[in-house]
């Protein structure tokens, strides 16, 4: 038997789902085993697997011992070895929002990494004293949402559940606004605009592709853009995201005639090779946390903007179009 007491960070979870963190050597067929045999139990009573838990609960898992042996996994002492390189844009109690740079993945694909965004968000936290996973029955320092491993810009991150579970619905409901800058080849006509499609993901191959309609597998997205500045044959254009779909800005703009410049899956080798770019021109500049339904512990962010001090091929391709102005040109 193994004994777990809620903390806040792991209240409002099913008791299932906080089980399966908890003791996450326990097979999954052997967990829902325990709970139709009335082996978990919360506060001394039996309880159903859907149960939400509440801060300073008792659980108790009655299975043996042997299966609560930790799994294998990151290598011992990996928080410290870490010497976390992160690039802080905003920070408070709750949230930490990071510039990531081009080229580093936000998890890993398959397996644990030291050289994800994750990870050194993860070390930081805790070398800065603000996460102990020795204390955390289930949670760790999380993302709340994702850009490519080739696109840089804003990542929001959580440092408890409470901020991560408010966070995760305030995006489900579009009530967090996102802006991104991109560098495409030509001049979108007209220069402001929406592109709307159904976008239709080919796991295997890693690639989206867009359909005039809805189609089986397929999900909506819309963009709003707008060019800022046109220079060489080449546009710096101002994206809205009104959705979240995978390669949502490299494929739509591809599919309207306006490849971003680097992108190898959707672009145009020969002239990414010419101007010597590897990785799509796209950042997540600029995010505005535009909260009209009850954002719980985040309330306090309502209305609050950020964005990146700098986006580096803006001054290589466009060096009199500055920041500043590019906001004023968006609202």
């Amino acid at each position: 038997m193994k004994e777990f007491t809620v903390t806040k960070n792991d209240a409002g979870q099913r008791a299932d789902r906080f089980a399966a963190k908890a003791a996450p050597s326990i097979p999954s067929s052997l967990l829902q085993k325990a709970f139709r045999r009335k082996d978990v139990k919360v506060n001394g009573h039996w309880v159903k697997p859907d149960v939400r838990l509440s801060e300073g609960d008792t659980v108790r898992l009655y299975i043996p011992d042997g299966f609560f042996d930790p799994p294998a996994r990151e290598p011992a002492g990996w928080l410290e070895s870490i010497k976390p390189r992160l690039d802080i844009v905003y920070e408070d109690e709750n949230i930490l929002l990071v510039n990531k740079r081009p080229g580093v993945l936000c998890h890993e694909a398959q397996g644990w990494s030291a050289d994800t965004l994750i990870a050194h968000i993860q070390a930081y936290a805790y070398q800065s004293g603000q996460w102990d996973p020795g204390s955390e029955n289930s949670f760790a320092p999380a993302l709340c949402n994702r850009i490519d491993r080739g696109t840089g810009g804003i990542v929001i991150a959580a440092k408890n559940a409470p901020a991560l579970r408010a966070m995760d619905e305030m995006i489900r409901a579009r009530q967090v606004d996102k802006q991104y800058l991109c560098v495409c080849l030509g001049k979108p006509e007209p220069p402001a605009g929406r592109l709307e499609g159904w976008l239709l993901k080919d796991a295997a191959k890693n690639q989206v592709y867009v359909k005039s309609g809805p189609a089986p597998g397929a999900t909506f997205a819309a963009t709003d853009y707008q060019v800022l500045t046109t220079r060489d044959g080449l546009s710096l254009v101002a994206c809205r995201l009104h959705t979240g779909r995978t390669h949502q800005i490299r494929v739509q703009m591809a599919n309207a005639g306006w490849p971003l410049l680097g992108d190898s899956k959707y672009g145009r080798e020969k002239l990414n090779r010419q101007h010597g770019e590897h990785r799509q021109l796209l950042w997540s500049w600029r995010l505005t946390f535009a909260f009209t339904s009850d954002a719980g512990p985040l309330a306090y962010l309502a209305g609050r903007t950020f964005t990146v001090p700098d986006v580096p091929f803006v001054g290589k391709y466009f060096p009199n179009a500055g920041l500043s102005s590019a906001i004023l040109r968006i609202e």
